[in-house]
């Protein structure tokens, strides 16, 4: 890639010089300073003309293909494949306008190149032209725009009421993840509740929240929608599953959500690839301080009744910690409301002393 670089910026100082030239040989002529002919280096640019295009239309369908290994994986989601179905549409489109232009540029540069006899013809105006080029980019860009935003409120619009809910939190530098439980409702938080065990915040006197469960990794079914409720903790993270074309920002005092359906289990892509210890994965695509390069987190894709099962062993947080049963702000105010009694005791009782 550096040789091909150097090589172009080679052939481009060259044509920069042998254009100044040009233009000096030019100057020459008009100011009656020059007597030769100019017809030669004439036809010489118009040549080139030709081999220019044709050298930058190798040169780009060569580095298209060496490109291919950089670009994201097939797509593992219903909306993925629509969006995939847009980007390769706007690029075909944009690659033929560009075909277009350019071969007409190329073209006329050497159709009408200079020849001795040869007078310049002006169009002041051509009506029919002004309409052609201005109806033609607006009918275009009209289909692109529809298309896309048809596109885009199929992505971004309202969940599917039926879909599976997953709270996905950033930290610095982790993720967490909750799942309703059984009655398949999130119960409410507060960052006030954060602490070392209860890392979410969960307020346990919202009676939703007694059977949420907390997992290590995310893990969804196939082919049923999924709702990511997506907050966070500290600064500002960033919700990236390449294979599902989904990224959504974690932002702290406000949250956000995405949708998706999944399309493809973990043990099909395995199988698809060839490769055993495939994963799927969500990444931290916005820069959180030091440990910004440890935010992993695995995505488990099970069929069905792979799904229900492991929904099902799942147990809740309040089971595993009962010393959390009815917390929540009331019983933190009282907690408080006891820590300022004590120390306006032991202020009363310093006074006295």
């Amino acid at each position: 890639m550096a040789n091909l670089i150097l090589l172009l910026a080679i052939v481009l100082i060259f044509a920069i010089l042998l254009m100044l030239f040009r233009i000096q040989r030019l100057v020459s002529v008009a100011k009656g300073e020059h007597k030769e002919k100019v017809d030669g280096l004439n036809n010489l640019n118009a040549n080139l003309m030709w081999i220019l295009p044709l050298v930058g239309t190798i040169a780009a369908i060569w580095y298209s293909g060496e490109a291919t290994k950089y670009f994201l994986p097939e797509a593992s989601s219903v909306h993925g494949q629509k969006t995939d179905d847009l980007f390769w549409f706007s690029t075909g489109v944009i690659i033929l306008m560009f075909l277009v232009t350019n071969s007409a540029l190329f073209y006329f540069a050497y159709r009408y190149r200079y020849k001795k006899g040869r007078k310049a013809s002006f169009f002041p105006e051509n009506n029919k032209l002004e309409i052609a080029w201005t109806i033609t980019p607006a009918v275009i860009l009209t289909v692109l725009v529809f298309y896309g935003n048809k596109v885009w409120w199929d992505i971004m619009g309202d969940p599917p009421k039926n879909a599976e809910v997953v709270e996905i939190v950033g930290q610095q530098f982790a993720w967490k993840t909750r799942y309703p439980g059984k009655d398949k409702k999130l119960g409410s938080y507060d960052f006030r509740l954060i602490d070392a065990v209860n890392e979410l915040g969960i307020n346990f006197e919202n009676k939703e929240s007694d059977d949420d469960f907390v997992s290590g990794k995310v893990v969804i079914p196939a082919n049923r929608p999924v709702l990511f409720k997506i907050r966070a903790k500290d600064v500002l993270h960033s919700v990236f599953a390449p294979h599902f074309r989904l990224k959504m920002d974690a932002v702290p005092g406000m949250p956000t959500q995405f949708h998706f359906t999944p399309t493809k289990t973990t043990a099909e892509m395995r199988a698809e690839l060839n490769n055993p210890e495939f994963n799927y994965e969500i990444a931290c695509t916005e820069i959180c301080g030091k440990g910004h390069y440890s935010m992993r987190l695995l995505v488990e894709v099970l069929d069905e009744t792979e799904y229900q099962k492991w929904y099902a062993s799942q147990e809740p947080f309040l089971k595993q910690n009962p010393d959390y049963t009815n917390r929540g702000l009331k019983w933190l105010r009282q907690k408080k409301n006891v820590a300022n009694k004590k120390e306006d005791k032991k202020t009363a009782q310093a006074k006295i002393d």
